[in-house]
């Protein structure tokens, strides 16, 4: 099964300037748990809201919150993204995709085209939704 059948293509990126204010309010919009940081239309890296997590400060909206803890929303994607992170192609198959998951301890996989442009998105409950699927398929026949 190729990749292209399984990976989210609606996929929501940055810019490494943008802030991490910026993530934030993108990843609380959303159920998503991963962006994709774009220059000029290229794949340049991604960030994830772990990595969001661990570069904001703890103590924003609480009571003892500082200016200090409020600027830490300031910083930009690109202090915090993973830079040149492993893709794959959309005709890549569901095993390498497993592989880069298990050797490389990543928690999605950018899909680009031959032109290094992202075309979409894999995580790992695509590949356990896809392997759900096969299962199904293989009992019904």
């Amino acid at each position: 099964m190729s990749i292209q059948k399984i990976m989210s293509s609606n996929i929501v990126s940055v810019s490494a300037d943008d802030t991490l204010e910026t993530v934030r309010k993108i990843f609380d919009e959303n159920s998503f748990h991963h962006l994709l940081v774009v220059d000029s239309g290229k794949l340049i890296g991604v960030i994830s809201d772990r990595d969001l997590l661990k570069s904001v400060s703890p103590f924003l909206g609480t009571m003892v919150e500082s200016y200090r803890d409020a600027a830490t929303l300031e910083n930009t994607v690109k202090e915090i993204m993973t830079r040149e992170p492993v893709t794959l192609s959309p005709l890549s198959d569901i095993y390498e995709a497993v592989d880069v998951f298990n050797t490389h301890k990543v928690s999605c996989i950018p899909i680009v085209d031959s032109n290094n442009s992202a075309v979409g998105i894999l995580s790992w409950r695509d590949i356990m939704k896809a392997i759900a699927l096969l299962k199904k398929k293989n009992r019904a026949k």
